[in-house]
């Protein structure tokens, strides 16, 4: 079994992976405060909360440096995105994070990016 040093990371085990269950992790919450979209954008403000939170909460907000969205954060945490937005809205209401909507913003059934798409694969085929 490897750990690192406290509040640096999650325990690990090399064959089971994290030992902390992911909603160890929001204390079993699953709905964040605030809406957040996987595409939201997310940056730190410098403020820094005055409570404890956790390594986790730590870690996303060293992540957060600069503008990432709310899918990658989970993806760099190893967590489920809805764990992850737990986190972040936590952040978000203690004012350590701040949100914007996602930067590009497309209905996914618009018809002009669906034929796009469709003309690049045909250029790759």
């Amino acid at each position: 079994m490897s750990a690192a040093a406290a509040g640096d990371r999650p325990w690990l085990d090399d064959a089971a992976g994290r030992l902390v269950r992911p909603f160890a992790v929001s204390d079993g919450r699953t709905r964040p405060s605030i809406a957040l979209d996987l595409m939201s954008q997310v940056m730190a403000t410098g403020v820094t909360p005055l409570a404890y939170l956790g390594p986790e909460h730590g870690q996303a907000l060293d992540l957060c440096r600069a503008p990432l969205p709310v899918a990658e954060v989970a993806a760099h945490l190893k967590l489920p995105a809805v764990v992850t937005k737990v986190l972040l809205s936590d952040l978000v209401d203690c004012g350590a994070l701040t949100t914007r909507p996602p930067a590009y913003q497309h209905h996914p059934t618009d018809r002009a990016l669906l034929e796009a798409v469709l003309d690049g694969l045909r250029r790759q085929l």
